[in-house]
């Protein structure tokens, strides 16, 4: 065993309500979530998707459950490699996320963009020539 990052292995976004989250992000990845788990009340508390190339997991959940302190931390933006950057984006706003981050080339190929999902969660997007690479 290593004490290095050896990938991208789950995200998890958080949600006021869990069911419409997955519902979004259904119609989004154009899957459903392999795995759900209600929370004490039934209702959906986190639900998780199989993503792209690797499988890497999209996990939503409960806002209920989110660390103490979290909506005062600083965030992150995981950016997925998409083939075509523009494209995405126009799908993303139209199924009612809000630009974040316009399309920023980034040099040599990569250029990011960033929308706020409709649950207040970051979802970057990025046209990423080494994924490309590593992919083949």
């Amino acid at each position: 065993m290593t004490n290095t990052l050896r990938g991208f292995a789950t995200i998890s976004y958080w949600a006021d309500d869990v069911a419409q989250a997955a519902r979004w992000y259904a119609e989004v990845l154009g899957v459903e979530p392999y795995f759900e788990r209600p929370g004490p009340d039934g209702r959906p508390a986190y639900v998780e998707f199989r993503v792209g190339d690797y499988q890497h997991e999209l996990g939503l959940v409960d806002r209920r459950f989110a660390p103490p302190g979290h909506e005062q931390t600083g965030g992150v933006i995981m950016y997925w490699h998409v083939d075509d950057l523009a494209a995405t984006l126009e799908r993303l706003l139209a199924l009612g996320a809000k630009e974040h981050q316009p399309v920023t080339p980034r040099g040599e190929g990569f250029v990011t963009a960033s929308v706020l999902d409709p649950f207040g969660n970051v979802l970057g997007v990025m046209y990423n020539p080494h994924y490309l690479d590593v992919l083949g």
